[in-house]
Protein backbone atom coordinates (compact mmCIF):
# COMPACT_ATOMS: atom_id res chain seq x y z
CA UNK A 1 0.00 0.00 0.00
CA UNK A 2 2.51 2.29 1.08
CA UNK A 3 4.78 1.70 -2.31
CA UNK A 4 1.36 2.51 -4.52
CA UNK A 5 0.69 5.22 -2.84
CA UNK A 6 4.54 6.81 -3.55
CA UNK A 7 3.84 5.84 -7.20
CA UNK A 8 0.41 7.40 -6.96
CA UNK A 9 1.64 10.50 -5.42
CA UNK A 10 4.57 10.53 -7.95
CA UNK A 11 2.61 9.94 -10.95
CA UNK A 12 -0.26 12.59 -10.18
CA UNK A 13 2.45 15.43 -9.56
CA UNK A 14 4.27 14.53 -12.99
CA UNK A 15 0.87 14.64 -14.78
CA UNK A 16 -0.05 18.12 -13.21
CA UNK A 17 3.21 19.71 -14.36
CA UNK A 18 3.45 18.33 -17.76
CA UNK A 19 0.08 19.93 -17.83
CA UNK A 20 1.28 22.65 -16.98
CA UNK A 21 4.18 22.93 -19.27
CA UNK A 22 1.53 22.01 -21.99
CA UNK A 23 -0.43 24.79 -21.11
CA UNK A 24 2.15 27.69 -20.95
CA UNK A 25 4.69 25.71 -23.57
CA UNK A 26 4.56 29.07 -25.46
CA UNK A 27 5.00 31.69 -22.70
CA UNK A 28 8.22 28.58 -21.57
CA UNK A 29 9.57 29.30 -25.18
CA UNK A 30 9.50 33.19 -25.11
CA UNK A 31 11.69 33.75 -22.04
CA UNK A 32 15.04 34.72 -22.90
CA UNK A 33 17.71 35.15 -20.24
CA UNK A 34 20.78 37.81 -20.72
CA UNK A 35 24.19 37.91 -19.68
CA UNK A 36 22.71 39.85 -16.20
CA UNK A 37 20.08 36.97 -15.80
CA UNK A 38 22.79 34.72 -15.82
CA UNK A 39 25.62 36.08 -13.43
CA UNK A 40 21.95 36.28 -10.91
CA UNK A 41 21.62 32.27 -11.61
CA UNK A 42 25.12 31.65 -11.24
CA UNK A 43 24.56 33.80 -7.76
CA UNK A 44 21.78 31.99 -7.03
CA UNK A 45 23.76 29.03 -7.31
CA UNK A 46 26.29 29.73 -5.42
CA UNK A 47 24.12 30.80 -2.61
CA UNK A 48 22.25 27.45 -2.64
CA UNK A 49 25.56 25.44 -2.23
CA UNK A 50 26.12 27.88 0.94
CA UNK A 51 22.98 26.94 2.53
CA UNK A 52 24.02 23.21 2.44
CA UNK A 53 26.89 24.25 3.57
CA UNK A 54 25.55 25.91 6.43
CA UNK A 55 23.24 23.23 6.69
CA UNK A 56 25.79 21.14 7.54
CA UNK A 57 27.46 23.24 10.21
CA UNK A 58 24.13 23.35 11.72
CA UNK A 59 24.04 19.71 12.20
CA UNK A 60 27.45 19.78 14.33
CA UNK A 61 25.94 22.21 16.64
CA UNK A 62 22.78 19.38 16.95
CA UNK A 63 25.61 17.11 17.69
CA UNK A 64 27.39 19.05 20.23
CA UNK A 65 23.56 20.26 22.13
CA UNK A 66 23.76 16.04 22.57
CA UNK A 67 27.13 16.43 24.37
CA UNK A 68 28.94 15.09 21.23
CA UNK A 69 32.67 16.29 20.38
CA UNK A 70 33.04 17.01 16.60
CA UNK A 71 35.34 18.72 14.12
CA UNK A 72 32.94 20.67 12.38
CA UNK A 73 34.90 20.74 9.11
CA UNK A 74 34.93 17.16 8.76
CA UNK A 75 31.18 16.56 9.67
CA UNK A 76 30.23 19.62 7.44
CA UNK A 77 32.20 17.09 4.45
CA UNK A 78 29.82 14.03 5.60
CA UNK A 79 27.00 16.20 5.59
CA UNK A 80 27.68 17.30 2.05
CA UNK A 81 29.02 14.04 0.53
CA UNK A 82 26.29 12.36 2.06
CA UNK A 83 23.37 15.31 1.03
CA UNK A 84 23.10 14.04 -2.58
CA UNK A 85 21.84 10.38 -1.77
CA UNK A 86 18.09 12.01 -0.88
CA UNK A 87 17.23 11.73 -3.95
CA UNK A 88 17.57 8.15 -3.70
CA UNK A 89 13.92 5.95 -3.80
CA UNK A 90 12.99 5.76 0.06
CA UNK A 91 14.39 9.35 1.02
CA UNK A 92 16.75 8.09 3.76
CA UNK A 93 20.04 7.07 2.56
CA UNK A 94 21.04 10.60 3.36
CA UNK A 95 20.18 9.94 7.17
CA UNK A 96 21.83 6.56 7.29
CA UNK A 97 25.07 7.51 5.22
CA UNK A 98 25.69 10.61 8.45
CA UNK A 99 24.74 8.23 11.02
CA UNK A 100 27.50 5.52 9.80
CA UNK A 101 29.76 8.59 9.34
CA UNK A 102 28.89 9.46 12.45
CA UNK A 103 29.64 6.45 14.23
CA UNK A 104 33.04 6.23 12.43
CA UNK A 105 33.81 9.18 14.35
CA UNK A 106 33.36 7.98 17.62
CA UNK A 107 29.92 9.57 17.96
CA UNK A 108 27.67 7.44 19.94
CA UNK A 109 24.98 5.70 17.67
CA UNK A 110 22.04 6.91 20.03
CA UNK A 111 23.06 9.92 19.72
CA UNK A 112 23.88 10.07 16.01
CA UNK A 113 20.66 8.98 15.20
CA UNK A 114 19.00 11.68 17.19
CA UNK A 115 20.87 14.10 15.70
CA UNK A 116 19.64 13.12 11.94
CA UNK A 117 15.88 12.84 13.46
CA UNK A 118 15.93 16.36 15.43
CA UNK A 119 17.58 18.49 12.19
CA UNK A 120 14.04 17.38 10.17
CA UNK A 121 12.27 18.28 13.15
CA UNK A 122 14.05 21.39 13.54
CA UNK A 123 14.27 22.69 9.61
CA UNK A 124 10.31 21.61 9.73
CA UNK A 125 9.70 24.03 12.81
CA UNK A 126 12.14 26.93 10.76
CA UNK A 127 9.68 26.18 7.52
CA UNK A 128 6.43 26.33 9.82
CA UNK A 129 7.68 29.70 11.27
CA UNK A 130 8.50 31.74 7.80
CA UNK A 131 4.79 30.20 6.42
CA UNK A 132 2.89 31.87 9.60
CA UNK A 133 4.57 34.75 9.29
CA UNK A 134 4.54 35.06 5.27
CA UNK A 135 0.90 32.60 4.69
CA UNK A 136 -1.42 36.04 4.36
CA UNK A 137 0.63 36.70 1.42
CA UNK A 138 -0.34 33.24 -0.71
CA UNK A 139 -3.26 31.88 1.34
CA UNK A 140 -6.60 32.48 -0.16
CA UNK A 141 -9.08 35.05 1.57
CA UNK A 142 -11.81 32.82 2.77
CA UNK A 143 -9.04 30.18 4.01
CA UNK A 144 -6.81 32.64 5.65
CA UNK A 145 -7.74 31.81 9.55
CA UNK A 146 -8.52 28.15 9.13
CA UNK A 147 -5.07 27.53 7.22
CA UNK A 148 -3.08 29.46 10.00
CA UNK A 149 -4.86 28.04 12.96
CA UNK A 150 -3.54 24.78 11.43
CA UNK A 151 -0.28 26.03 11.02
CA UNK A 152 0.02 27.48 14.76
CA UNK A 153 -1.21 24.41 15.48
CA UNK A 154 1.46 22.29 13.58
CA UNK A 155 4.32 24.64 14.66
CA UNK A 156 3.40 24.30 18.37
CA UNK A 157 3.29 20.75 18.17
CA UNK A 158 6.77 20.61 16.47
CA UNK A 159 8.51 22.93 18.86
CA UNK A 160 7.46 21.35 22.10
CA UNK A 161 8.49 17.98 20.04
CA UNK A 162 12.05 19.29 20.18
CA UNK A 163 11.94 20.62 24.08
CA UNK A 164 14.07 18.71 26.41
CA UNK A 165 10.76 18.47 28.71
CA UNK A 166 9.05 16.27 26.01
CA UNK A 167 11.92 14.24 23.75
CA UNK A 168 14.10 13.45 26.83
CA UNK A 169 11.56 10.87 28.02
CA UNK A 170 11.52 9.26 24.69
CA UNK A 171 14.88 9.32 24.58
CA UNK A 172 14.97 7.40 28.23
CA UNK A 173 12.54 5.10 26.99
CA UNK A 174 13.59 3.98 23.54
CA UNK A 175 17.28 3.76 25.33
CA UNK A 176 15.71 1.26 28.13
CA UNK A 177 13.75 -0.56 25.49
CA UNK A 178 16.67 -1.39 23.48
CA UNK A 179 18.41 -2.15 26.85
CA UNK A 180 15.59 -4.74 27.64
CA UNK A 181 15.90 -6.27 24.04
CA UNK A 182 19.46 -6.56 23.76
CA UNK A 183 19.42 -7.80 27.64
CA UNK A 184 21.85 -5.69 28.78
CA UNK A 185 21.40 -3.06 31.60
CA UNK A 186 22.86 0.45 32.06
CA UNK A 187 21.82 3.17 34.94
CA UNK A 188 22.22 5.97 32.94
CA UNK A 189 20.40 7.34 29.58
CA UNK A 190 24.29 8.20 27.38
CA UNK A 191 22.88 11.52 25.74
CA UNK A 192 19.98 13.70 26.15
CA UNK A 193 19.41 17.25 25.44
CA UNK A 194 20.16 19.82 28.26
CA UNK A 195 18.36 22.35 27.15
CA UNK A 196 16.06 23.98 23.92
CA UNK A 197 17.44 23.51 20.81
CA UNK A 198 17.39 27.96 20.57
CA UNK A 199 20.57 27.90 18.49
CA UNK A 200 20.43 25.65 15.99
CA UNK A 201 16.47 26.39 15.20
CA UNK A 202 17.66 29.59 14.40
CA UNK A 203 20.32 28.11 11.96
CA UNK A 204 17.41 26.12 10.24
CA UNK A 205 15.91 29.70 9.75
CA UNK A 206 18.89 31.07 8.05
CA UNK A 207 19.23 27.60 6.21
CA UNK A 208 15.51 28.35 4.90
CA UNK A 209 16.04 32.11 4.46
CA UNK A 210 19.24 30.75 2.28
CA UNK A 211 17.35 28.31 0.76
CA UNK A 212 14.25 31.01 -0.45
CA UNK A 213 17.03 33.47 -1.52
CA UNK A 214 18.28 30.99 -4.54
CA UNK A 215 14.72 30.05 -5.65
CA UNK A 216 13.81 34.31 -5.81
CA UNK A 217 17.06 34.87 -6.92
CA UNK A 218 16.28 32.29 -9.84
CA UNK A 219 12.88 34.06 -9.98
CA UNK A 220 14.52 37.73 -10.82
CA UNK A 221 16.67 35.99 -13.34
CA UNK A 222 13.84 35.10 -15.32
CA UNK A 223 11.94 38.04 -14.95
CA UNK A 224 11.73 41.76 -13.01
CA UNK A 225 10.23 41.13 -9.04
CA UNK A 226 9.14 43.96 -6.94
CA UNK A 227 10.83 44.30 -2.43
CA UNK A 228 6.74 44.15 -1.84
CA UNK A 229 6.84 40.52 -3.60
CA UNK A 230 9.73 39.37 -1.61
CA UNK A 231 7.38 37.96 1.57
CA UNK A 232 4.76 36.16 -1.14
CA UNK A 233 7.63 34.04 -2.74
CA UNK A 234 9.76 33.49 1.08
CA UNK A 235 6.27 32.04 2.63
CA UNK A 236 5.48 29.92 -0.97
CA UNK A 237 8.81 28.79 -1.27
CA UNK A 238 8.49 27.35 2.13
CA UNK A 239 5.46 26.13 2.23
CA UNK A 240 6.51 23.93 -1.27
CA UNK A 241 9.56 23.02 0.62
CA UNK A 242 7.79 21.68 3.12
CA UNK A 243 5.20 19.55 1.58
CA UNK A 244 7.98 18.54 -1.15
CA UNK A 245 9.91 17.46 2.89
CA UNK A 246 7.36 15.66 4.64
CA UNK A 247 4.83 14.15 1.59
CA UNK A 248 6.35 10.03 0.88
CA UNK A 249 7.31 8.86 -2.60
CA UNK A 250 9.27 12.44 -3.27
CA UNK A 251 13.11 11.93 -3.15
CA UNK A 252 14.33 15.17 -2.31
CA UNK A 253 10.99 16.56 -2.68
CA UNK A 254 10.58 15.91 -7.17
CA UNK A 255 7.92 16.97 -7.98
CA UNK A 256 5.56 18.17 -5.35
CA UNK A 257 7.44 21.11 -4.59
CA UNK A 258 7.36 22.15 -8.12
CA UNK A 259 3.30 21.57 -8.45
CA UNK A 260 2.98 23.38 -4.99
CA UNK A 261 5.06 26.27 -5.57
CA UNK A 262 3.16 26.44 -9.11
CA UNK A 263 0.28 26.54 -7.60
CA UNK A 264 0.84 29.24 -4.88
CA UNK A 265 2.43 31.62 -7.73
CA UNK A 266 0.67 31.16 -10.83
CA UNK A 267 -2.52 33.69 -9.73
CA UNK A 268 0.60 36.20 -8.51
CA UNK A 269 3.08 36.19 -11.43
CA UNK A 270 3.12 34.83 -15.32
CA UNK A 271 2.34 30.89 -14.97
CA UNK A 272 4.83 30.78 -17.59
CA UNK A 273 7.34 32.73 -15.37
CA UNK A 274 6.76 30.48 -12.76
CA UNK A 275 7.18 27.44 -13.90
CA UNK A 276 10.28 28.66 -16.02
CA UNK A 277 11.25 29.42 -12.52
CA UNK A 278 10.39 26.42 -10.44
CA UNK A 279 12.21 24.07 -13.37
CA UNK A 280 15.33 26.23 -13.43
CA UNK A 281 15.82 26.28 -9.63
CA UNK A 282 15.34 22.60 -9.21
CA UNK A 283 18.70 22.26 -11.54
CA UNK A 284 20.21 24.98 -9.84
CA UNK A 285 19.41 23.01 -6.42
CA UNK A 286 20.69 19.85 -7.88
CA UNK A 287 23.91 21.30 -9.58
CA UNK A 288 24.81 22.94 -6.05
CA UNK A 289 23.78 19.28 -4.27
CA UNK A 290 26.50 18.08 -6.80
CA UNK A 291 28.95 20.78 -7.14
CA UNK A 292 28.95 20.44 -2.32
CA UNK A 293 29.39 16.55 -2.53
CA UNK A 294 32.40 16.51 -5.13
CA UNK A 295 34.22 20.31 -3.07
CA UNK A 296 33.85 18.01 -0.11
CA UNK A 297 35.29 15.18 -1.52
CA UNK A 298 38.27 16.80 -2.98
CA UNK A 299 39.18 18.36 0.10
CA UNK A 300 38.81 14.91 1.70
CA UNK A 301 41.62 14.11 -0.71
CA UNK A 302 43.49 16.73 -0.02
CA UNK A 303 43.57 16.82 3.47
CA UNK A 304 44.59 12.97 3.18
CA UNK A 305 47.18 13.63 0.85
Amino acid sequence: MKQFLRWIILGGTLFFLAKALKDNWIGVTAIRIDGVGWTIIAIATGVTLLAHTWAGWIWTWILQELNQSVSSPQFIQVYLKTNIAKYLPGNIWHHYGRIVAAKKANVSAGAATLSVLLEPLLMLAAALIIIVLCSSQFAAANTTLAIQVLQLLSLALVLCAIHPRFLNPVIRFLYRLKAKKSATTQPTVPFSLKSYPLRPLLGELGFMALRATGFILTMSALGSLNVNQIPLLLGAFSCSWLLGFVIPGAPGGLGVFEATAYQLLQHHFPAALVFSAIALYRLISILAETAGATLAYLDERLAKS
